[in-house]
């Protein structure tokens, strides 16, 4: 009698909370979607522990299995300095999260023949026909050499294309001067005053890391894509996202900018604190700071780092793809593109262990290569601060995990994440 009572409450914690989200999900009990409660406690004791232990201010965990709700939780507070608690809306600035959902924007125009994933960069940007790549020189100094082919689409969507984040590592350190000098250095773009289109047209002119299909270097490609979009489609990236993405899956609260009424809802950005604890970055815009995400210009929509979600929006999306390209009726892509999306494209350019690229999305090719559970076929990807998601089709699992934390460092969140939810799979 004792052990139900105990299963009986431990299930009724992990499902509790979920009652306040909307009713695109619904909740399931865990032992009917193959989940051990009690197993799914240790999960939630290690996430509250990094709130204890003021490692974190606070976190929002979804997860879904089967499209359905079997843990969700909001844990500490999304502002410290006024007693505001983290609730299940706190909004977060999800950074690279954004880098999937415009890869699928750009996929959705490929199959409407508005592009092709083919095309060269330069069909839409003529500027980058003449791009050029800086080769060190020995003993210091570096030579300019052309393209020895065109930047394509897709190697924009694998992060192939030899774009870096300006003045962010790469070879030579002059070279990557050059960006610094141009006011393009970084991921962040939300207190600028120049469309996304103009700092693309004068990337094209300064010296890319390496030429395209040789190399995996994370950077503005995304970014790039989302200007892309905007020529493809005739509207401003933002216009294009909430029409044909946000708007049919019902993601109410994911933007490039807050309004006004929004702007409680935002989560601080914290940083670890020298002594140990954490404290919040000045409220400057800037990578370093808390950014204007609500009192910004509003004109540079960046497609590789600018948007703000809740893990509810994010879950839609991401349940999207495990479900082919339908959510709720809509339909987005075919599920032969989402296929294509989650295999890899990389074609043994190295990368992680074990991982290859696909079109938005890291793709898990070998479990013991990477060493941590989950299964081969998983796609996700995370942000810069301090967010993570992945989506494991095997195991019908949707995983989104929120935070606010830059310069995290040694923090193992993630990976206690990660196996507290396998260890609690038990069909």
């Amino acid at each position: 009698m004792q052990t139900f009572i105990s299963r009986l409450c431990v299930l009724l914690l992990v499902c509790g909370s979920t009652l306040a989200l909307a009713q695109d999900f619904r909740s399931g009990s865990p032992p009917s979607l193959g989940i051990d409660a009690e197993r799914l406690q240790r999960l939630d004791s290690a996430l509250q522990s990094y709130v204890d232990e003021h490692q974190i201010a606070g976190s929002v965990t979804l997860i879904l299995r089967d499209g359905r709700i079997v843990y969700s939780a909001a844990k500490g507070m999304r502002n410290v300095e006024t007693g505001q608690p983290m609730t299940e809306d706190t909004i977060f600035r999800i950074a690279s999260q954004t880098k999937a959902i415009v890869s699928t924007g750009i996929m959705m125009l490929h199959e409407r023949g508005a592009l092709q994933i083919s095309d060269p960069l330069s069909r839409y940007f003529p500027e980058w026909e003449n791009a050029q790549v800086a080769v060190a020189r020995d003993g210091g100094g570096f030579d300019l050499v052309p393209l020895v082919r065109p930047i394509t689409l897709r190697d924009l969507l694998t992060h192939t294309s030899g774009i870096g984040y300006g003045g962010f590592g790469g070879a030579p350190p002059v070279a990557n001067q050059a960006w610094v000098d141009a006011g393009i250095s970084g991921w962040y773009f939300a207190s600028s005053a120049e469309p996304i289109g103009e700092t693309v047209k004068r990337m094209a002119v300064l010296p890319q890391q390496a030429q395209p299909g040789t190399q995996w270097i994370y950077g503005y490609n995304i970014d790039i894509l989302g200007a892309v979009i905007e020529k493809a489609s005739g509207v401003d990236l933002a216009t294009f996202l909430r029409r044909e993405i946000f708007e049919p899956l019902g993601m109410d609260s994911t933007q490039f900018y807050l309004a006004p009424e929004q702007a409680e809802r935002l989560a601080v950005v914290y940083q670890p604190k020298a002594g140990g604890g954490i404290e919040a970055l000045p409220a400057v815009g800037s990578m370093q700071g808390q950014g204007e995400y609500a009192s910004g210009p509003r004109v540079s929509y960046s497609g590789g780092a600018g948007l703000t979600s809740t893990a509810e929006d994010y879950a839609k999306f991401l349940q999207m793809t495990l479900n082919g390209g339908e959510f709720n009726g809509v339909r987005l892509l075919a599920p032969k593109t989402i296929e294509l999306m989650t295999v890899d494209h990389l074609n043994g350019i190295p990368f992680q262990p074990g991982n290859g690229m696909g079109l938005g999305f890291s793709v898990l090719k070998d479990l013991g290569a990477r060493g941590t559970m989950g299964s081969v076929g998983e796609y996700g990807w995370g942000g810069a601060y301090h967010s993570t998601y992945w989506v494991d089709p095997e195991e019908r699992l949707v995983v989104v995990y929120l935070t606010q934390i830059l310069n995290a460092g040694a923090l193992d969140d993630f990976s206690k994440l990660r196996s507290g939810i396998y260890q609690a799979l038990v069909e």
